[in-house]
């Protein structure tokens, strides 16, 4: 277990909770170990969270708020087209996501289908943030096809949704050959579906 740096309660067991679930997934991770790990009571855990799913629910709005300021980031550099800062988070998954052991850097892969059945709260925070992230791919496409980088035939918040789809099925199938090809095919199609030149 990494060592958590202590801010206050309510942050050390979000920050443990993440570590944890990224690395055994949210069955595998009881509150009892969350909380020897993190060395608080069970009385101080339900002080800040009335159940394992309100944690896990505070955890993934945690985890998405970096996220989407790590991807801002990215569409934020102004030396780039638009078609080059898609291309960069894109890449930018590829290495966060080629550890196979991504602790923290793939929740979305890690927890979406094991949850989406066991909990409507975090299923639900498990969306907002996905819907979040589409939202901002689409927003990078039309600014592409404003400046003349990218050439969709599709509609772009649709184009958006698939690239997302691809990508994730993508990280998934990844995990499973424990390579990157999958990821690099999905760059290849993603160059292909945009008309950005190789």
């Amino acid at each position: 277990m990494p060592a958590i740096a202590r801010t206050d309660t309510k942050e050390a067991i979000i920050a443990c909770t993440r570590a944890l679930m990224a690395k055994k997934g949210y069955t595998a991770v009881g509150l009892s170990e969350i909380l020897a790990a993190v060395n608080v009571p069970k009385g101080s855990f339900y002080y800040h969270f009335a159940s394992k799913d309100a944690l896990g629910e505070a955890m993934l709005s945690s985890y998405f708020a970096e996220y989407l300021a790590d991807f801002d980031e990215i569409l934020g550099r102004g030396n780039r087209t638009a078609a080059q800062r898609i291309l960069d988070y894109f890449e930018s998954w590829i290495e966060s996501q080629s550890s196979f052991d991504c602790q923290g850097k793939c929740l979305a892969v890690k927890l979406g289908a094991e949850v989406a059945d066991l909990s409507e709260s975090m299923r639900i925070a498990l969306k907002d943030g996905i819907d979040a992230i589409v939202r901002r791919v689409e927003r990078a496409l039309r600014e592409g096809i404003a400046d003349e980088s990218i050439t969709l035939v599709g509609e772009p918040g649709r184009t958006a949704a698939a690239l997302y789809e691809l990508w994730l099925g993508a990280s998934v199938v990844s995990k499973l050959n424990r390579n990157a090809d999958s990821m690099n095919n999905a760059l290849t199609l993603t160059r292909t579906f945009l008309n950005i030149a190789l």
